[in-house]
């Protein structure tokens, strides 16, 4: 068992390294980098979870979120920063609305007058899965400095690659650390907010739920547990996709999604337009699995990939 503890300050970084004599698990690697982690398996890229904070223009400094994520022959799925939304980053969780009562603190799906600090992240490879755990803290520019008001917890576990598919599963914890803390979706019909997708989109890009070929729409589109996206991704041009799976125990389940074909992101909803108070101790969970694979929606069984993942 390897396991790696860091616990992340303005300007030191402490970190512990536990190596067991007798390792089983090479397949998963991490790799501690200035800017965050790399994961590995077999020598191929998996992941990259940024903890530092990162800008391209100073205008949107963004930090806790995943790119690039690669698919299974190591082509990149995720853009970061692209110019059409410069604050999309890979796979990412945030919302447009954080209020105290009727005053909002800022907005976070943007970073106005918002801020997060990785505060500890634990890597571990045991029993042939690669676990990071993270604890995130967020902040307003408008509450007394160093005063978080919200602590997100988020445990992330990466299962062995089988011969067409690779599994990673996100569970979110949201914490609130004041009195009357609210998140919402964006103030608006759409209300989109939560866990997103900035996919690298191809211009085929097929969107399939399990009633079928769904169309994206302006607004949000009800189309069940689960929304796969294929299409021609990466330099080999053949056929390949990511899934979204819901857990049947999220708050809101199925999610309402929105869709997009080209220049933004893919989002399953939580918790939309209307605001939703954060206990200071009983966690908000929000647990999702992404389901990278080779072909298209109908070369995998995701109704029974579902089924395994959250029983419904």
């Amino acid at each position: 068992m390897k396991r790696l503890s860091f616990c992340i300050g303005a300007s030191v970084i402490f970190f512990l390294l536990f190596i067991s004599c007798n390792n089983r698990d090479k397949n998963f690697i991490f790799f501690h980098t200035d800017q965050g982690f790399e994961l590995k398996e077999g020598g191929k890229p998996v992941f990259f979870y940024q903890s530092v904070p990162k800008t391209l223009t100073g205008e949107y400094v963004c930090t806790n979120y995943f790119h690039p994520l690669y698919n299974l022959k190591g082509d990149i799925l995720t853009e970061e920063f692209p110019p059409d939304h410069p604050y999309h980053r890979g796979v990412f969780w945030t919302w447009h609305q954080l209020y105290i009562d009727s005053v909002s603190i800022g907005d976070g799906w943007i970073n106005d007058g918002i801020s997060q600090d990785v505060v500890k992240i634990l890597t571990e490879v045991r029993d042939g899965t690669a676990e990071m755990d993270l604890e995130v803290n967020w902040f307003s520019d408008t509450l007394p400095a160093g005063q978080p008001f919200m602590k997100e917890q988020t445990s992330v576990v990466v299962h062995p690659s089988e011969s067409n598919i690779r599994k990673l599963d996100f569970i979110i914890r949201l914490y609130s650390l004041i009195d009357n803390l609210e998140i919402g979706g964006s103030d608006d019909p759409k209300g989109y907010g939560g866990f997103c997708l900035r996919l690298n989109i191809p211009d085929n890009m097929i969107f399939t739920s399990e009633s079928g070929k769904v169309e994206p729409q302006e607004m949000q589109v009800s189309a069940g547990r689960w929304m796969d996206f294929s299409g021609l991704f990466g330099k080999m041009q053949e056929t390949n996709g990511i899934t979204i799976l819901c857990h049947s125990e999220n708050p809101v389940f199925p999610s309402p999604w929105i869709l997009r074909q080209k220049g933004s992101m893919q989002n399953a909803v939580y918790p939309g337009r209307e605001r939703v108070k954060l206990s200071k101790g009983v966690p908000v969970i929000l647990k999702y699995r992404l389901v990278i694979h080779n072909g298209d929606a109908q070369s995998i069984d995701i109704n029974k990939l579902q089924a395994e993942y959250s029983n419904k």
